[in-house]
């Protein structure tokens, strides 16, 4: 991320997850925030991504990556044909 702060918004589209589980990792994680300028209403706030969100984040990344496992079929098609004539 090369922004210092992001928007909901961006974050979201950073990282692939919805709204509502970056507000849960805001509150839980305890990240700054601060209101977003120009905005009236108070709910539109800015996140600063720190070293926390930044390692946070990979970390959500790796989790979500499931290990590859690729096997091949012991029995072609030909071999099949063969066994049974």
């Amino acid at each position: 991320m090369k922004k210092e702060w992001l928007t909901l918004d961006e974050l979201t589209n950073e990282t692939g997850y919805s709204r509502q589980t970056v507000n849960k990792w805001i509150k839980r994680e305890n990240w700054t925030t601060t209101p977003k300028p120009g905005v009236q209403g108070g709910k539109a706030r800015l996140i600063h991504v720190d070293e926390r969100v930044k390692s946070f984040i990979q970390s959500m990344r790796n989790l979500n990556e499931p290990n590859a496992s690729y096997a091949t079929q012991p029995n072609s098609l030909p071999a099949l044909y063969l066994r049974y004539y």
